[in-house]
């Protein structure tokens, strides 16, 4: 997805956030029904194309796909297998990008461990692997690799689940927009990115997409959302990317699209498999 990775890590998923105020204020809004956010297990495939509707650069072609499993419960946490391998097409010939990411974020979002393996043409493989734990109002991170090295933050952010979440509560409000500072241990494994959520009104059609036209999505809500990740302390008022979905209120998206700046990918979901999901009282 950018100079970060590419992949909706940070996840569309995945992809998937919580209202301004830190773990606590997430704990007491989970506590409340109405305000609980449910994330559904399940194994998306989206099919990427380039968006020739925007400005591409020197890129002339570009085609890929993203497939991901995301299982786990609200009480345990969550798990993530995640990969999106695009290929592009230059005037300097082809290249391939390769992603791939694996974690898991507890279930009060307090901890979250993860590894990403990223390749980019006939360059050297890159491999981020580590864990970050909430501590004292900020959060600890321990490196595994590309060194191993531990390092503290005194400013809290959210992990990807948590950051899913604070969206759909969001959304449920009625808001139009939510800033959430994200930590998911890309690129370096010490970057943190202030997000932007641009949230629309809710949808009432029905989806494009063929794997989201089943009774199960007929009266679960959903938004149009946009996110833009800004790299922290840097000023920069342009994004270094930016995701937009269509956003359901247990965490599946569709309609995906990818802005990289220079060149954009639009992403189909072709295949949507919900997987069982174990009753959590949380």
């Amino acid at each position: 997805m950018s100079g970060r990775r590419f992949g909706l890590a940070g996840q569309v998923c995945v992809a998937a956030l919580l209202l301004a105020g830190g773990a606590q204020a997430q704990n007491a809004a989970q506590d409340k029904a109405v305000d609980r956010v449910v994330l559904a297990p399940h194994r998306a495939v989206y099919d990427l194309v380039l968006d020739n509707t925007k400005p591409s650069g020197n890129i002339e072609t570009a085609k890929g796909r993203i497939a991901f499993e995301f299982t786990g419960d609200a009480c345990e946490g969550y798990a993530l297998s995640f990969r999106q391998v695009t290929q592009l097409g230059t005037e300097a010939g082809r290249r391939i990008v390769d992603a791939r990411t694996t974690s898991f974020e507890a279930g009060d979002g307090a901890s979250y461990r993860f590894k990403t393996e990223s390749s980019s043409g006939d360059a050297k493989p890159e491999t981020v692997d580590g864990t970050a734990e909430k501590a004292g109002g900020g959060y600890e991170v321990k490196l595994r690799q590309p060194k191993a090295e531990v390092y503290r933050e005194a400013n809290d952010a959210l992990f990807p689940n948590a950051q899913m979440k604070a969206v759909i509560q969001a959304a449920r409000a009625g808001k139009n927009t939510l800033n959430v500072r994200l930590y998911d241990g890309a690129n370096s494994g010490k970057e943190v990115y202030d997000t932007l959520s641009i949230i629309g009104k809710r949808i009432e059609g029905e989806p494009s997409e063929k794997p989201l036209q089943r009774p199960e999505f007929e009266k679960i809500a959903r938004w149009p959302v946009s996110i833009s990740y800004y790299k922290a302390g840097s000023g920069e008022s342009t994004p270094s990317y930016t995701i937009s979905f269509e956003l359901y209120e247990n965490g599946v998206t569709g309609a995906v699209h990818l802005d990289y700046g220079s060149f954009s990918l639009t992403g189909t979901l072709t295949r949507l498999d919900l997987l069982p999901q174990e009753t959590c009282a949380k």
